[in-house]
């Protein structure tokens, strides 16, 4: 029987009564007083969620620029000064989407942040494409903690938590990450709101953080909301809108797909020719026009019920008010205001292609 790993976290759940659940291997919280309730606390106010099962390795060196540039799409000159970040992906050879992750640069090396299912399989690939280049690489996955204060108080809230003056908090700039006595602190997230992102190195020092926070009145927030959330935003997520087939120009992260920076790197002569000679599949977000739920795997189908695509993820639209759901069809299906079908428990229930992402916040 395979032992689910804990975070230094796990005690803190039990406490607070999380409905606790197996995700990438570690027993992790899906919700706590209920995924709506927890879903409004960011939205409205702040939630936290331990997102510490996620993985970060550093990477130093004298070609760690240059390694890292020919690992992934994005342009790593864009984080040349110390305290900035970068979302990007790493690819292979055809185009797919190994991972995707966040690169920010330290003061003498970079700290790259990514998912916890994915950990050993990029590892791996980073340890593959090395050879060439004078880097040194180092796993601190399970030597670091990482909670996710997140939600429009979340300055206000951390500010008076860590003792940090407000207007300093403030002037962090999204992406950026900078160091406040023995934390450092990312202002990024994963739920289409402000907030912060702070890698704790102590265990003791995650848990009194965590309780602080609680204490100061922010929501304990489980994976469910953290779902709910990100695909209001239409923030993909590993394993559903993005895989080893899909790549990032076809789950519509092109902007953060370089082809014409000034150093190669792996996959870009199939993204190269994805982008001149067109899309074959491209990600459609989808208002349902009915109650119902789509789930991952749906069949979608066009308006005269020809099978065309799939859903990658669906869930109530908690904020918008609507079920929503992501999918991959073909480019000419993939317009606003395309009217599509969605085969939900042998129903032909009707979807509408909406801009995206289905919420913004003002």
């Amino acid at each position: 029987m395979l032992t689910l790993r804990k975070t230094p976290l796990f005690e803190e759940h039990k406490k607070a009564g999380a409905k606790l659940v197996d995700f990438a291997g570690f027993e992790m919280p899906v919700q706590y007083q209920g995924i709506i309730a927890e879903h409004n606390a960011v939205r409205t106010k702040a939630g936290v969620f331990d997102v510490s099962h996620m993985g970060e390795f550093i990477v130093s060196g004298k070609d760690a620029f240059n390694y890292l540039n020919y690992l992934v799409p994005n342009d790593i000159k864009k984080i040349e000064q110390p305290g900035k970040g970068l979302y990007t992906q790493i690819c292979n050879e055809n185009g797919g989407t190994i991972d995707d992750l966040i690169i920010y640069k330290l003061d003498e090396s970079f700290l790259v942040v990514v998912n916890a299912s994915n950990i050993e399989k990029d590892w791996k690939w980073f340890n593959k494409h090395k050879s060439g280049f004078n880097v040194t690489l180092k796993d601190i996955s399970d030597a670091t903690s990482l909670i996710a204060l997140q939600g429009p108080k979340s300055s206000e809230i951390l500010s008076k938590v860590l003792n940090i003056n407000l207007q300093d908090l403030n002037s962090h700039k999204y992406f950026e990450i900078k160091k406040y006595k023995s934390f450092r602190i990312a202002r990024t997230g994963y739920t289409g709101e402000d907030g912060f992102e702070i890698f704790v190195n102590e265990p003791s020092e995650a848990v009194s953080l965590w309780q602080s926070l609680i204490s100061s009145g922010v929501t304990p927030c489980g994976l469910g909301a953290r779902d709910t959330l990100r695909l209001e935003v239409a923030y993909p997520l590993y394993g559903h809108e993005l895989d080893d087939e899909t790549s990032p120009l076809e789950a519509g992260l092109s902007w953060s797909v370089k082809l014409d920076k000034d150093s190669d790197f792996i996959g870009k002569q199939v993204l190269v020719k994805q982008k001149s000679e067109g899309l074959k599949k491209k990600l459609a977000c989808l208002k349902i026009t009915d109650k119902a739920i789509a789930r991952q795997g749906h069949k979608v189908y066009s308006g005269d019920n020809k099978e065309i695509g799939i859903v990658c993820s669906g869930s109530q639209g908690i904020t918008v008010g609507y079920p929503v759901a992501t999918a991959y069809v073909p480019p000419a299906f993939s317009n606003p205001g395309t009217n599509l079908l969605i085969n939900i428990r042998d129903k032909m229930i009707s979807a509408t292609v909406v801009q995206r992402p289905f919420y913004k916040r003002s």
